[in-house]
């Protein structure tokens, strides 16, 4: 680059008349300089911007925005530094190239990324009819203990009002149960429902490819809405029914609420979401409740005949006549099935085992959860007990029986057992496995027996909710405390 002075030289030389290899030789610069300056037209000055050279970290640019991306769904605190990815392209790529290079690229993708995160949003026209949907979750009195329970979301826009109802989980079926509900205590379905990207409905990939479970897609075919999936990490997308999660948790599960059933608690809820929409609307002219009377109106018309929300499928049963999900919920078929296909019918609070032929074999209260569980319940285990009373001293019904009648069946022999666990097996049918339980216990204290008669009918007035029977004269237990010390 030469200095102005020289280029005004070059151009008066050239002027009076001197030729190109003149004026070279008169100021010092080579020939192709001085054609150069007399061939341009404009001297203004232009931006000093740097240019762009080919650099050795350019071919891991892609690599690079793909691990920053991965890590925009990460915790803040476990994310790629520029040390990490320095690291990462030289250990598993052998990328040439220093870090002083990967901590400039970093710093610039990231500033872009930055760039981007500050862009608007769209203030997007919702119609009567549309809805969002969403989770959440909140702590519940369920049944006496403390749980972390999840409810869903239904709202509309247009009205801003919302409904919820608590469900045991977050898969494809407890939404379509969740869905069924609601759209029966509304009156109608949805014109069309955005669903999250993580709701048990379906994914959308990021090459825009939507996949829905195939229990979702039956249930949108049998009540004829329409459905969209949010795209990958955009609540955004959905901010309506995002702010209703977080409102409907602060009105309606503070304090913590009790619950005993799902169709109870949930008959209340919705009546209290619709309390809340008796207030003025945020923007509109009008309050909420009467907005949202145009959004029922618009409500598609319920099919003749609710669905069944239940997924079917053929399992094999192990060894023990075990059925197991998700590889940590174990479900007993019984003994007999040990070994064989069976039909599993899963629904949103319940497991359904069918045989081969489709004839109902046992229905299990589904279990949720990280945590391993087992619903062999002493009840389900009983009836192959009474054909292996060999297995007594093991098995879970002795575990699940009160000390004192486990102690006094020990000693019995195999028959008189054998019988007595009949006689606890048929009880519980009839009246409950606690009941009879209850039962047995009661009248083994106060009579130093299990009389068949006496244990049914004292079973049948504790499921009645009737006082049970009392015995005037105490009973001498001397010789039954004698037999437990043995």
């Amino acid at each position: 680059m030469i200095s102005m002075s020289v280029i005004h030289s070059i151009r008066c030389m050239r002027k009076e008349g001197a030729s190109v290899a003149a004026i070279a030789r008169e100021l010092g610069i080579s020939e192709p300089t001085v054609r150069k300056y007399l061939r341009e037209v404009d001297l203004s000055d232009r931006p000093p911007v740097r240019r762009e050279r080919p650099s050795k970290i350019d071919r891991w640019v892609p690599l690079i925005e793909g691990w920053l991306a991965e890590d925009r769904r990460t915790w803040s605190k476990q994310r790629h530094t520029a040390t990490r990815i320095h690291r990462r392209l030289v250990d598993e790529c052998g990328a040439d190239v220093s870090l002083s290079t990967v901590t400039r690229k970093v710093r610039e993708l990231k500033r872009e990324f930055g760039l981007e995160r500050q862009r608007g949003f769209l203030d997007l026209s919702w119609h009567p009819g549309e809805a969002q949907a969403d989770f959440g979750q909140s702590d519940v009195y369920w049944k006496g203990v403390r749980r972390r329970m999840h409810y869903f979301v239904l709202s509309f826009p247009h009205s801003n009002t919302a409904v919820a109802c608590l469900t045991p989980g977050e898969n494809a079926e407890c939404t379509c149960q969740a869905l069924k509900d609601l759209f029966t205590r509304l009156g109608g379905v949805p014109t069309r429902i955005v669903f999250d990207n993580a709701a048990g409905v379906g994914r959308r990939r990021r090459s825009g490819e939507v996949r829905y479970t195939e229990v979702f897609r039956r249930f949108r075919a049998h009540y004829g809405f329409d459905s969209s999936l949010c795209n990958p990490h955009a609540g955004h997308e959905k901010g309506n029914v995002e702010a209703k999660v977080g409102a409907i948790r602060r009105s309606l599960f503070v304090p913590v609420p009790s619950a005993w059933s799902f169709e109870g608690f949930n008959a209340a809820l919705f009546d209290k979401c619709m309390g809340l929409a008796e207030k003025p609307h945020y923007r509109k002219d009008g309050r909420e409740i009467e907005l949202f009377a145009h959004d029922r109106a618009a409500l598609l018309p319920l099919p003749d005949v609710a669905m069944d929300v239940v997924e079917y499928r053929r399992m094999k049963a192990d060894k023990y006549g075990i059925i197991v999900l998700e590889r940590r919920h174990r479900y007993l078929a019984g003994a007999e099935h040990a070994g064989r296909e069976l039909i599993v019918g899963l629904r949103a609070g319940s497991v359904e085992i069918l045989d081969a032929k489709g004839a109902p074999v046992a229905i299990h209260e589904r279990a949720y959860g990280e945590q391993p569980t087992n619903s062999q319940e002493p009840i389900t285990q009983l009836e192959t007990l009474c054909h292996r009373p060999n297995a007594w001293r093991n098995s879970q019904v002795r575990d699940a029986l009160p000390d004192p009648l486990a102690a006094w069946l020990d000693l019995q022999d195999g028959i008189d057992r054998q019988a007595h666990l009949r006689t606890l097996l048929t009880l519980s049918r009839d009246n409950g496995w606690e009941h009879a339980v209850k039962a047995m216990d009661d009248t083994l204290e106060a009579t130093g027996g299990l009389d068949p008669a006496s244990v049914e009918l004292q079973a049948s007035r504790l499921a009645a909710g009737q006082d049970p029977i009392e015995y005037d004269d105490p009973i001498d237990l001397s010789e039954y405390d004698i037999a437990f010390r043995h």
